[in-house]
């Protein structure tokens, strides 16, 4: 198969980073050639050293990258194309796929539209549907999912023995927060029994919350944060050696997952971090992608149903995504308001302590460890796809 992927980055890291891997799994799992478009270079070499920001073209671990300007470059489309969360392939290109078909001299490409991830019931009768376009092209809705009426999770072979390797070996991971910058005083903040978490979230989270419940802890936490993610988050902590925090670079996908991996708890954001949070198989809080009238919220209610997490590490979640806001009543009132928000911090703080108690906190680790059981025995998305392709190719 020779495919196209189009993403637009539209959540900074998350489109690119489901996008990346994606391509990457079709071409070395799959033997797939692959041409990668993207709009926004520059989030994509923050996740991926070696990218050339500038560059309309260049190859990368055997993928074409190709930067998609308002003027892209006019190339013959593949076997399978890919668009990434709707975002429409370019009109010219839309054009040869349509001038295929009008030809009739070769089959036009299986069109596939890429969904956003959701355990909402729905999208496993939506999912794999055809959508007949007015110019005779069709589309294909696949939907990633946690049931097998859905096209399953990202998840490379061996990914299981490669990260339970990793975490049965202190000293690997080690070397690994030390290569990441992390100075003496912190490693051994760490190896002296404090809780590694790791902070990856919009600017919406209530970090004073989560600051307030780690501090409240009986034990000592160590709070890893990428650079320029919650960039108030110091100002929030009080002098003290109960919590640290250290700052550590973007780094790329595969040194993520790891970072994933050391950490006893993970605050993630988005698509792509939470679906590598999962295989962690460590407790996670996901913070999901905001959306207008708080139509995330059904989206989390719904992944909330699955996840076999305590009573208490659902409620933290629900609290980590239930914005701090002040009732427009007294908004004009700064006394008032400041009352407002200082509640709304306790009791998500409060939350937050709750699922940190034994016996919550066992159970949500044991649950985790069940969660990425059963999501790793199903077939992941990129064997769901390559399977829908074949299917649908040998039907013409």
């Amino acid at each position: 198969m020779q495919a196209d992927i189009f993403c637009r980055v539209v959540d900074n890291y998350g489109d690119i980073g489901v996008c990346w891997r994606l391509a990457r799994r079709m071409a070395q799992g799959h033997g797939w050639s692959i041409r990668l478009w993207v709009d926004d270079l520059r989030a994509f070499a923050r996740i991926q050293p070696g990218i050339t920001a500038e560059a309309g073209w260049q190859t990368f671990d055997g993928i074409d990258v190709v930067h998609w300007t308002p003027e892209p470059p006019d190339l013959e489309p593949g076997n399978v194309v890919i668009e990434a969360f709707a975002c429409d392939p370019p009109p010219a290109f839309v054009q040869a796929m349509r001038q295929q078909l009008q030809d009739g001299q070769a089959q036009p490409p299986i069109w596939i539209n890429l969904e956003y991830l959701s355990a909402e019931p729905w999208v496993e009768s939506c999912h794999g549907l055809p959508s007949q376009r007015p110019d005779g092209l069709t589309k294909y809705f696949f939907f990633p999912g946690f049931t097998p009426s859905t096209g399953g999770l990202l998840r490379e072979p061996g990914l299981s023995a490669e990260r339970d390797a990793f975490q049965a070996s202190r000293d690997q991971q080690e070397s690994f927060l030390r290569a990441l910058g992390l100075g003496d005083d912190a490693l051994k903040h760490w190896l002296t029994g404090a809780r590694l978490v790791s902070l990856f979230c919009y600017p919406q989270a209530p970090i004073a919350a989560l600051v307030k419940a780690l501090a409240d802890d009986a034990r000592p936490s160590l709070l890893l944060v990428p650079e320029g993610v919650a960039p108030s988050l110091e100002q929030t902590l009080a002098p003290g050696e109960h919590v640290r925090i250290a700052r550590v670079p973007f780094v790329p996908q595969p040194d993520f997952d790891r970072l994933l991996w050391c950490a006893d708890l993970n605050f993630v954001r988005g698509e792509d971090s939470f679906v590598r949070a999962a295989w962690a198989a460590r407790p996670l809080v996901w913070q999901i992608y905001p959306q207008e009238e708080n139509v995330h919220l059904e989206k989390l209610e719904a992944w909330l149903t699955r996840y076999p997490a305590p009573a208490e590490a659902q409620a933290a979640i629900r609290a980590w995504n239930t914005p701090l806001h002040t009732e427009r009543a007294v908004l004009d009132d700064p006394a008032a308001a400041s009352l407002v928000a200082d509640l709304s911090i306790s009791k998500a703080s409060a939350a937050l302590r709750a699922s940190l108690l034994s016996p919550a906190w066992a159970n949500w680790q044991d649950a985790a460890r069940d969660w990425d059981a059963a999501q790793a025995a199903r077939l992941d998305l990129g064997d769901s796809l390559a399977e829908f392709c074949a299917k649908l190719s040998r039907k013409r």
